[in-house]
């Protein structure tokens, strides 16, 4: 399942990594196990924050994606399900109008 994983990483311990220059290693090492389809870093609120495309192929990966980010970043993460155009076509939207809509 297509999930948007949606970051924001407190100044510390970011501040402290990026002072002695280990932030990116850690970035990179997080972003080769998980293999984001995509990857955005921006500001969040305020903060570090990003935002990933990863394919979650069963619930029990959740972790393995989650924990990186709690562990190295003290980072907050949320998981969205989301679709493509061609999963929103397949979702029979149109029929489940016409069923609960009254």
């Amino acid at each position: 399942m297509r999930m948007l994983i949606d970051l924001s990483f407190p100044l510390e311990p970011f501040n402290t990594m990026v002072k002695k220059g280990t932030a990116s290693q850690l970035i990179d090492r997080v972003m080769a196990d998980i293999k984001p389809e995509a990857a955005y870093f921006a500001e969040r609120g305020g903060k570090r924050g990003g935002i990933l495309i990863v394919d979650v192929p069963d619930p029990s990966k959740v972790p393995a994606i989650a924990e990186p980010f709690f562990l190295l970043f003290n980072a907050s993460v949320e998981f969205h399900v989301v679709m493509t155009p061609d999963d929103l076509a397949k979702s029979g939207l149109d029929d489940l109008g016409r069923k609960w809509g009254g």
